[in-house]
């Protein structure tokens, strides 16, 4: 479909950032006049009427930049082939790594401030908006080294940091994917996308040639990934031993300002609740009629897809039929989301694909589609508009230097607004088939979002730990490991395919550290969250809608808990394992009937 024969309804309103090219490129003149002027400030921010301005200057510069970044990348997903687009992101680009290279010198130099100075500005009313980046900057003064080591370990980041890079080349270019038959006896070309959509064939030789071609590519190159991954996690553990980490996965929950007691305890509570896990794998190995059931088996639906389509009207309609339960409020939010056009709905030539929510600060949130119609879309709908409302909330309530929140709660709303719409199709869900799909639907997002991530994770803390204690990591001792955690997951009703041991050489996410935990943890907050609001009334809705309005202006793991989700607890993943239970005791009794 060409753009111009969508109608400007379904197509959002980019004009309330700027509304013209012409003011954006004047916007962007007067940003490069006023960027450098942020270093006339270094060497001055021990004097607090100094650093007060020169927040408030930065803080200023930030939000341009923002909006200057976020138009032009938004304009370029429209069309990523209008070549003035592209070329005033590539612009931007410069402009951003150029300013911030300019505003480098200010956390340097306060951390070298002392505690009682910090803890001054702390205090002060007049460093209200700032409090927060103050306190991470004091938070951290332990581990930030003196000027001398800092720039060492600066240049050394290009060497240590390429591993991910490293990987991304293997991963795209070096691994030679075969040729399979597919279900007519075609031989089609495998890709890393044809591979998920061959998982979800009814036909189960073509789950069968697609999964051991994938992972004998991966065999075939097994050495120099693991000398990859080997490298990352060496590296990993060098920056938190040189900046006095006790290890690795402190570094990072330090980073995050989230308690290390969250992640070991995620584990320890999924570990608990695998054998609810075996009865799912159990049971779907009933319902596929399979003798045997491989691990290739346990992406394939348990029923045919709901062949309901959904139009956008539709669509739109019962998301925010499911969302009532948010209050009028949110429900007006929704309403303008539509009427002033935030969504860009349907695909187009040459944009981008997939869907995400930005946005800028002083303006509302902005949410791209590719509306094709299916129950997915419905749910992408809901998810992308949870993003969006958790954007207007933060921004509405916080001043721009608190109001972005944290990637470990950037998946809570969309995904609480996801089990909301699920719950309300399953209550107007009225034939069986439907009924089994969506809880199938359910209990796959928990196996895949909060039981796999965290084996994931485990596996992680395990590879860090081996090379900490100075075991080495080699593709038998990785693949070992990995192999007795797949074991332990799913149980005895697979059968556990020798493959399967490698599986961790094509997971990226390994290679930015200790990530995917954040996965598991939101499934498991948003279920308690979307639980209590359709349970607990008016305290429940209060506490989530303070959540969506706290920010950036507390750590993440305390803006959670004020929410009612202590992660650091078990009563967050006991709840979220209820609801995986009673779900598959529904799909259960929807079996024998």
């Amino acid at each position: 479909m060409n753009r111009k024969d969508v109608k400007t309804e379904y197509k959002w309103s980019l004009e309330d950032i700027f509304a013209t090219d012409e003011l954006f490129a004047a916007a962007e003149n007067e940003f490069k006049k006023s960027a450098g002027l942020i270093g006339a400030y270094a060497g001055r921010l021990s004097d607090r009427n100094e650093l007060l301005e020169c927040l408030k200057k930065s803080d200023e510069l930030d939000l341009k930049a923002e909006r200057l970044y976020v138009y032009c990348n938004m304009r370029r997903d429209e069309n990523a082939a209008t070549e003035k687009y592209v070329d005033m992101c590539d612009r931007m680009d410069g402009l951003m790594a150029k300013y911030q290279t300019e505003c480098a010198f200010i956390a340097p130099e306060l951390s070298a401030q002392s505690d009682e100075y910090l803890d001054s500005l702390i205090a002060d009313p007049e460093f209200s908006d700032f409090d927060e980046f103050l306190k991470e900057i004091r938070r951290k003064k332990a581990h930030i080294l003196g000027e001398k080591e800092e720039k060492i370990l600066a240049q050394t980041s290009p060497a240590m940091g390429s591993f991910r890079e490293i990987f991304g080349k293997i991963d795209y270019i070096d691994l030679a994917l075969p040729k399979i038959k597919d279900e007519n006896g075609k031989r089609i070309q495998l890709t890393q996308g044809k591979y998920s959509a061959c998982l979800n064939s009814q036909d189960a030789g073509v789950r069968k040639r697609a999964f051991a071609g994938l992972y004998k590519a991966y065999e075939s190159l097994i050495n120099t990934i693991t000398a990859t991954y080997a490298g990352s996690v060496k590296a990993d553990n060098f920056y938190a031993a040189a900046r006095g980490y006790d290890s690795a996965l402190s570094k990072a929950m330090c980073g995050e300002n989230v308690p290390e007691s969250v992640y070991k305890n995620l584990i320890s509570a999924v570990e608990k609740n695998v054998p609810v896990l075996h009865r799912y794998v159990a049971l779907r190995k009933k319902i596929l009629g399979l003798e045997k059931m491989h691990m290739y088996d346990m992406y394939v639906p348990l029923t045919a897809d709901a062949t309901e389509k959904y139009d956008f009207e539709t669509a739109f309609t019962t998301v925010c039929d499911a969302l009532s339960p948010l209050g009028s409020e949110y429900a007006s939010l929704l309403a303008r989301a539509k009427s002033e056009r935030w969504m860009d709905v349907y695909e187009t030539e040459n944009k981008r694909s997939g869907a995400y929510s930005w946005g800028c600060y002083g303006t509302h949130p902005f949410v791209l589609l590719n509306h094709e119609g299916t129950l997915h879309d419905v749910f992408t709908i809901a998810h992308e508009l949870g993003h969006a409302m958790h954007s207007h909330y933060s921004n509405s309530a916080q001043p721009h230097a608190k109001a972005g929140y944290a990637i470990f709660v950037a998946e809570v709303a969309s995904t609480v607004n996801e089990v909301l719409t699920l719950k309300h199709l399953l209550s107007k869900a009225t034939d069986a088939e439907t009924r089994k799909y969506l809880l199938g639907y359910y209990l796959d997002t928990f196996r895949t979002t909060l039981f796999r991530q965290t084996m994931f994770a485990q596996f992680e803390l395990i590879a860090h730990e081996r090379a900490q204690d100075g075991k080495a990591l080699t593709p038998k001792s990785l693949s070992d490991e990995y192999y007795k955690l797949n074991k332990k997951y799913y149980g005895a009703a697979v059968t556990h395919d020798k493959a399967i041991r490698l599986e961790w050489a094509r997971i990226p996410h390994f290679y930015t550290a200790f990530y995917v935990y954040k996965y598991a943890t939101g499934i498991t907050a948003a279920v308690n969250i979307a639980r209590d609001i359709l349970s607990g009334g008016d305290d429940a809705l209060a506490r989530y809608k303070r959540f969506l309005s706290a920010g950036g202006s507390d750590s993440p793991y305390e803006i959670l808990k004020a929410a009612g989700v202590d992660l650091a607890t078990e009563k967050p993943f006991e709840t979220a394992m209820a609801e995986f239970a009673e779900t598959l005791d529904a799909l259960e009794k929807e079996t024998e009937k």
